[in-house]
């Protein structure tokens, strides 16, 4: 078996493992996708190994480039994302093969650590291989009113992101997270619009100004639709009732049965909702031994979006 770094000429045999692997059904496996996520980040491109038998690629790892930033000091850091073994090529020990190399080759090229949100068959996995677990992330969940769900399912059809006409103060954001001394993902108009207005993947519903910006979209489950807020940034001077017409007006519009978000710095915006550890596990693995991982693993110092966290 030949483990190696990843060329873009390679990314048609790995959709190839990746449909085999995982289905059609999961999320969208094109190229337009592959590359959006893993060549078109503004972070840089993801850092992407295969494994390879009789010269034919048998399976893929990705670690997803990302910044987080503390002070003044950012960090290089990597989201641990696609992964998949091809079904004829299963029990060969593939997937460690390939993260143990991956985690070798970002600790040779100054990279910091690698975090991602596991689902609970995969969890196990990386905790073996050296993983922490952090926390469950904290959501704030706000019900909304029974007169305004609706059971209609197919609400998202023909629409396409919405585009700002206007961004709010980013410098200014991330100057306040500097002197807050958490954790956070720097943030730009790029980030912005890669993240959620070019997004491929996902339809975002924005509304942006100089005071705020909101991302969310309708998530549907199988008895239940949930209006999901990805991003909210906001100034101290934003006003939280505008911002909150603005969600719950789409929360009604939309007949969810409530609004899923996480609490951003300057405070919540719902003064009434349910709260806690309702999301998925947090977990990261330090790859500069020259770091003192604690800073990382107090969840406390965290200051993230969902959007900095969930899948895409």
């Amino acid at each position: 078996m030949n483990i190696r770094e990843a060329s873009q000429s390679d990314i048609p045999d790995i959709i190839k493992v990746l449909k085999a692997s995982l289905g059609e059904g999961s999320s969208e496996k094109t190229e337009k996708v592959w590359r959006y996520k893993h060549i078109d980040n503004p972070f840089g491109e993801s850092l992407i190994l295969v494994a390879e038998e009789k010269n034919e690629i048998i399976g893929v790892r990705a670690f997803m480039r990302w910044n987080w930033q503390k002070g003044d000091k950012v960090y290089s850091a990597f989201r641990a994302v696609d992964t998949a073994t091809h079904p004829d090529h299963q029990g060969k020990g593939i997937f460690k093969k390939l993260t143990l190399n991956a985690l070798a080759m970002g600790k040779e090229r100054g990279d910091h650590f690698v975090f991602n949100t596991p689902n609970a068959q995969s969890k196990p996995g990386y905790l073996k291989m050296g993983w922490k677990e952090i926390s469950k992330l904290r959501i704030h969940v706000i019900p909304v009113n029974p007169f305004y769900w609706k059971k209609e399912k197919e609400i998202m059809q023909n629409f396409s992101n919405d585009v700002p006409n206007e961004f709010l103060d980013l410098d200014k954001w991330n100057e306040d997270l500097i002197g807050s001394d958490k954790v956070f993902t720097p943030k730009g108009e790029s980030y912005l619009n890669w993240r959620y207005v070019n997004n491929p993947m996902q339809s975002y519903f924005i509304k942006s100004n100089s005071e705020y910006f909101i991302a969310g979209y309708v998530k549907i489950h199988k008895n239940f639709k949930e209006f999901r807020i990805s991003e909210l940034l906001f100034t101290k001077d934003a006003s939280r009732k505008t911002i909150k017409k603005i969600i719950m007006n789409w929360a009604k519009k939309f007949g969810v049965q409530f609004v899923s978000l996480n609490v951003p710095l300057e405070g919540t915006i719902f003064k009434r909702s349910l709260s806690g550890g309702l999301g998925p596990v947090l977990t990261f693995k330090l790859i500069d031994e020259n770091l003192d991982q604690n800073m990382f693993l107090k969840f406390k110092s965290w200051e993230y979006s969902l959007g900095d966290l969930e899948l895409f």
